[in-house]
């Protein structure tokens, strides 16, 4: 007979889930739509379809790839994993970012590092330089190039880093098009990144399908709203 109490043991089990693409994103017909395929930067989990999503606009590290879009305002109530929340204030005298273990798999030692909270004005630190998740098991240091100004960023504050993106360098991301599917990037150790479709133009969506979408990534696409849906020229 097994040993139940014997903790090493495998323990059988189903994890269920619901499908999240049933819902339809597109108004108009879908092959009439201008759509290329990309490929998604690891680590940032779930992805639902209709998320707005923006290109890494770094030098180095994991430059050229997709990623989620970083609305450019917040209260910290959105859900929005373009980002990894500080879990200690940041230091004038060092350009060091506490995050958790798995939000630093969301970045690549040479990606342009951006810091921002809901009242500081937002700051690019420059490329990350180093990624140390063995010192702290419990967090992760992210050293950026560059010292932050004189005022520090506060995780009560919401202060959170993410990776300079889309096509200006306006120290947040541009939105450069819209996830057709939803996909999984894999989270912490595990992350491997994933390919999509994202769609470019020459669609009408349902406004309420979309994720993470805010008046400026409308603007960075030249859609427009017209009821309850989204007109993407």
């Amino acid at each position: 007979m097994p040993n139940f109490g014997n903790q090493s043991l495998d323990i059988p089990q189903i994890q269920r889930g619901v499908q999240t693409d049933y819902k339809r994103l597109y108004y108009s017909n879908p092959e009439a739509a201008l759509k290329v395929p990309i490929t998604l930067q690891a680590g940032y989990g779930h992805i639902p379809q209709g998320a707005a999503i923006s290109k890494n606009l770094s030098a180095g590290g994991n430059a050229g790839l997709l990623l989620p879009y970083n609305a450019t305002s917040f209260d910290g109530s959105e859900t929005s994993p373009g980002r990894a929340y500080l879990v200690a204030d940041t230091h004038a005298t060092t350009p060091d970012f506490y995050v958790s273990q798995d939000d630093s798999y969301k970045f690549k030692i040479g990606d342009d590092l951006i810091v921002n909270d809901d009242t500081t004005a937002a700051e690019n630190v420059g490329a990350i330089t180093a990624i140390d998740r063995d010192t702290d098991r419990t967090r992760a240091k992210i050293t950026a190039t560059t010292n932050i100004g004189g005022t520090a960023f506060t995780a009560a504050r919401k202060a959170h880093v993410f990776v300079e993106a889309g096509t200006s360098g306006n120290n947040y991301s541009d939105c450069v098009g819209i996830l057709e599917k939803a996909v999984h990037t894999g989270t912490g150790v595990r992350a491997a990144g994933a390919v999509a479709t994202l769609i470019l133009g020459n669609a009408v969506l349902y406004d309420g399908l979309l994720e993470n979408f805010d008046s400026a990534a409308k603007t960075d696409l030249s859609a427009s709203s017209f009821g309850q849906y989204v007109y993407m020229k």
